[in-house]
């Protein structure tokens, strides 16, 4: 599974190169069959969104559900627009490193200095700028409520 932070680069071409310590994962898990599109979170909408990036078999699960939802449903509509209109397949390739789509880079306002966050079975990209103001927002965490906090209690660390 995915998780923590590593900062990379996006190349002239669009490229990203994964980290070496996730390659051996994805060559095993998918391989190294990835889709990347549009996250789908009040945590990435915004004027800099992020983008989601999947290896192939998380990728088919979240498909699976989102086609059991509602057809006449005004939200699953949107959902399926938004989410499975923007996905487009990418595949690593020996060097580890993944073409971006223009028109995904350009939403998420991705320029040179790339965010890789893991999010267990997925990874949310972010340009650099956008995720240093998303982390220092999560820091401040001004807009937990006491229903947020209740639905967090169970956990234990």
């Amino acid at each position: 599974m995915f998780r923590g932070v590593s900062t990379i680069n996006l190349d002239v071409k669009g490229r990203i190169a994964i980290p070496t310590r996730y390659r051996a994962e994805l060559q095993e898990s998918c391989e190294r069959q990835m889709i990347v599109t549009i996250a789908m979170d009040e945590r990435c909408v915004g004027e800099a969104g992020c983008l989601w990036l999947y290896p192939l078999p998380e990728w088919e699960k979240l498909e699976l559900t989102i086609s059991k939802l509602p057809a006449l449903n005004k939200m699953a509509g949107r959902l399926r627009r938004f989410l499975i209109g923007n996905a487009t397949e990418c595949d690593m390739d020996a060097q580890g490193r993944l073409l971006l789509p223009e028109k995904l880079r350009t939403f998420a306002g991705m320029e040179k200095h790339i965010v890789l966050v893991g999010q267990l079975n997925k990874f949310e990209v972010w340009s650099a700028p956008a995720w240093g103001e998303k982390e220092s927002e999560l820091m401040k965490a001004d807009d937990v409520s006491a229903s947020d906090l209740e639905e967090l209690s169970a956990l234990s660390f």
